[in-house]
């Protein structure tokens, strides 16, 4: 394929040109963003996600990128906007799922409870070396009864002296069982009420006693950034190091409403990507004597995409524009992952249906773009979950709980 051939593929996926309406900083930014894509990314992330590593000699490069900390301003963050995170997620998806949920993770989840819950001194201590990822982070929210029901989380947390003590289980925390800092959220045996605390690794590279994680091996999606599972039994952690503004549920949740989007912005960059391995796939393979581009099938399956893809871009930038004018509601984010997240896993599907066995190699990449946005369409929220967030605000019913006699 053709420089310029390649160029009009990728300038087709911002159909409405859309991109014209950034300003010259957030053009710089996704051309930078992209750049690392294909510089950093792409040589290296097949064998990583064949044999389920991370490729952490990407991180020097990651630190130089000017992105880790995301929204947080200062401590040598870039204090991004909603929508420069957005572009920075919609590229890194673009290139790659289990890069993204790194960076997700570790700038947004870790990084943005320490920010929005940790006083100055906490900020302070633990920031500054984050944002130049000499130390990594993971956020254990989720347990093994608990997913989508997250404020019901039962691990414990009770004081003794100038310590907690945490006890309970977490499950699918990313980066969990290689981070440097990780932000476990607990239950207060004294008022029952939702505490994060910052479990460090020691000074010799071990973790506390009490903090046993454990890899999930076998999974199918995001197999180049590892979750673990963790065990927290008699965990001790130093008060100081109990993030201070959390005192309730309420605390999680101003984290989650300000990472809101991303997994949207991430599904809009798997969807670029798998109608770009598509269309540059129909333009090249020949059968029956011309390019599969030139009959019919395709050509409506690629405008189909085309569709999908631009209407997850508006709803994207809609989003983003609402956040910054602090008027985006839960439903309103709802209504975006839920479209988001169908929309590119159906491209993803089409894409790799359009390369019939050659979508079944890796290093084609769409089987990889795929089973990522199987994962995609599962966190922050399924798509069942997103529609009945959606449900209530249209019928001012709640289905969430079972009506009983």
């Amino acid at each position: 394929m053709t420089e310029a051939t390649a160029t009009e593929i990728g300038s087709a996926a911002d159909f409405l040109l859309l991109d014209e309406e950034l300003t010259d900083e957030e053009l710089t930014l996704r051309d930078r963003v992209r750049d690392f894509g294909r510089r950093e990314i792409a040589p290296v992330i097949d064998e990583h996600w064949e044999r389920a590593e991370f490729p952490e000699t990407i991180l020097p490069s990651l630190a130089d990128l000017g992105v880790v900390g995301g929204f947080i301003p200062g401590h040598g963050c870039p204090g991004l906007s909603r929508r420069t995170a957005g572009i920075v997620a919609r590229e890194m998806g673009r290139a790659d799922g289990s890069v993204n949920t790194f960076l997700g993770v570790h700038s947004n989840l870790c990084m943005g409870s320490i920010y929005m819950l940790g006083n100055r001194e906490q900020h302070e201590r633990w920031l500054p070396s984050m944002a130049r990822l000499e130390r990594t982070g993971a956020f254990a929210l989720t347990e093994p009864a608990h997913g989508s029901d997250s404020v019901s989380l039962e691990t414990s947390a009770r004081r003794e002296g100038d310590t907690w003590v945490l006890d309970g289980h977490k499950r699918w925390i990313g980066n969990g069982h290689a981070a440097d800092v990780v932000v476990v959220y607990a239950r207060d045996e004294a008022d029952g009420q939702v505490k994060a605390f910052v479990v460090e690794r020691q000074d010799d590279g071990t973790w506390p006693s009490g903090y046993r994680p454990e890899v999930i091996t076998g999974k199918i999606g995001k197999r180049a950034i590892n979750q673990a599972d963790i065990v927290l039994d008699g965990l001790r952690v130093p008060t100081e190091n109990r993030l201070e503004h959390c005192e309730s549920f309420a605390g999680v949740n101003r984290v989650l409403a300000a990472t809101r989007g991303g997994a949207s912005w991430e599904a809009v960059g798997h969807g670029m990507a798998a109608f770009e391995i598509a269309t540059r796939y129909a333009a090249e393979r020949e059968q029956f004597g011309g390019p599969i581009g030139g009959y019919q099938l395709i050509q409506e399956q690629l405008a189909t995409m085309l569709s999908d893809l631009t209407s997850m871009q508006l709803m994207c930038l809609r989003m983003a524009d609402l956040a910054e004018q602090e008027r985006l509601t839960g439903a309103m984010a709802s209504l975006v992952k839920m479209t988001t997240s169908r929309r590119a896993l159906s491209m993803c599907r089409t894409a790799r249906d359009i390369l019939a066995g050659n979508g079944l190699l890796l290093e084609n990449e769409i089987g990889r773009h795929l089973t990522d946005m199987e994962v995609v369409s599962t966190y922050e929220g399924t798509d069942s979950m997103q529609a009945l967030i959606v449900g209530r605000e249209i019928t001012g019913i709640s289905a969430f709980t079972r009506l009983r006699r």
